[in-house]
């Protein structure tokens, strides 16, 4: 628990209500997910547990049977699963040393370096199952994988992955949970069947991010201002705070480019505008969102604004009672809606595997079921492709095909659509031609 973070420096009461809800979760022996807006904070709010004896101590007292074990998983992008088995061994290995728990690292780094010289994928997670026997069962630690920037990870990511989580679960019972932190919950990114080993463990344990932690966010100002040498005016904050919203990272950016500006800024929407790093957020912030929420928030500022709402827009603190929270979101949009259009199509980028929209990226967003069914659609655009295409192309690395029902086929459709269309009712892009099979038209 040495505070050799930033993330050490934060107020004990830090993030004290999401950090409540997890450990409810973890002292039932049940994993959960955190959710949030790009920028939220959710790399910090993980960390708190890690480098944060303040805050361990204000929610666990000096009970240290829970171990955190910190896994960054931008780490593992395109990694084969061998090697997040190794990266999760390393990982063990390295809360141990941190915490001079000299002879639990002993053991593990020794079952560690006698299997990785084998090169055997199974034999070496079997010495990450004796890893986690030996500190679950014998050291009666509640060990706790803090999976950081999972959705990095989701182009890799297979069935076996939660196979192998459940696997260890069934091993240490109630002294193991696994924390993922990503921008969606794993429902909409990742297909049922890939999880559903682990999920039984995750249903229902999604804690939502709010757009800022006041506590964290006051230190950050402070200690930021103290750094540069200067303070911003008060006035100029109270505008950051009203424009950004204060999402944690929007609103640090801005006042970063304040503090470093030394000009007077005669308008100060086209000053924070002006800044790359601004609009990067906000780009992360835009990208994160599906076409039919983007559409929601633009179709908001006109003169018939929509009365329906979207899920995760009001659970991520994007919206309000119909009101944006960011509003420097607005004339960000007006900025770059002509490139995100209706009338931009989907492409398909062979040379890094992406699927976009215009100048946006939507590959995030989708499942691999969805992924494939896209690709497959745009390859054969304004062509009719029958369901056996479809099942051969999605399916292709099952054992069988044959096993593939038409209603699981209609619910990928259906899935899909959510995610490109405005109206999942009344799509306009994917079609089903009825008796033929399904098409894909700008």
């Amino acid at each position: 628990m040495n505070a050799t973070n930033l993330e050490g420096m934060y107020p004990n009461d830090a993030c004290y209500e999401p950090i409540q809800k997890l450990l409810h979760f973890v002292k039932e022996g049940n994993s959960a997910q955190i959710i949030g807006l790009p920028g939220v904070g959710k790399s910090n709010f993980l960390k708190l547990l890690i480098y944060n004896r303040g805050v361990y101590v204000k929610h666990l007292g000096n009970n240290n049977s829970f171990h955190f074990v910190y896994l960054s998983f931008t780490e593992l992008r395109s990694k084969p699963l061998q090697e997040t088995t190794k990266y999760i061994f390393l990982s063990i290995l390295d809360s141990l040393s941190k915490l001079k728990m000299d002879v639990e690292y002993e053991k593990i780094h020794n079952l560690f370096k006698e299997n990785l010289v084998l090169q055997d994928e199974l034999l070496l997670f079997n010495a990450l199952k004796k890893a986690v026997d030996f500190l679950a069962n014998d050291n009666k630690l509640t060990l706790v994988f803090l999976c950081d920037r999972f959705e990095e990870y989701l182009p890799s990511i297979n069935k076996e992955f939660f196979a192998e989580l459940r696997a260890l679960r069934d091993i240490a019972k109630y002294r193991f949970s696994v924390v993922f932190a990503l921008n969606r919950p794993l429902e909409d990114v990742v297909d049922a069947v890939e999880f559903a080993d682990y999920y039984e463990f995750l249903a229902g344990h999604i804690i939502y991010l709010p757009l800022y932690d006041k506590l964290m966010q006051e230190f950050r100002i402070d200690y930021l201002q103290k750094a540069i040498g200067k303070e911003v005016d008060k006035s100029q904050l109270k505008q950051i705070f009203e424009l950004t919203g204060r999402h944690s990272k929007l609103t640090r950016v801005a006042l970063e480019a304040c503090l470093n500006e030394q000009n007077s800024k005669d308008n100060f929407i086209d000053f924070l505008l002006s800044q790359k790093s601004i609009i990067g957020v906000l780009y992360e912030i835009w990208n994160a969102l599906t076409p039919a929420e983007q559409k929601h928030l633009f179709l908001m500022q006109s003169d018939n604004p929509p009365t329906d709402s979207h899920e995760y827009l009001i659970k991520t603190g994007l919206l309000s009672q119909q009101s944006l929270n960011i509003p420097l979101i607005i004339p960000f949009m007006k900025q770059i809606i002509p490139e995100n259009d209706e009338s931009q199509d989907y492409n398909f980028n062979e040379h890094n595997n992406t699927i976009n929209k215009g100048g946006q990226c939507v590959s995030d967003l989708l499942t691999r079921a969805e992924f494939r069914l896209l690709k497959l659609l745009i390859i054969h655009k304004n062509e009719i492709v029958d369901r056996e295409q479809i099942i051969q192309a999605v399916w292709s690395d099952s054992k069988s095909t044959a096993g593939v029902t038409d209603q699981a086929l209609d619910q990928l459709i259906f899935r899909l659509r959510k995610k490109i269309e405005e109206n999942v009712n009344s799509p306009k892009h994917l079609l089903t031609v009825k008796g033929r099979g399904f098409r894909l038209i700008p």
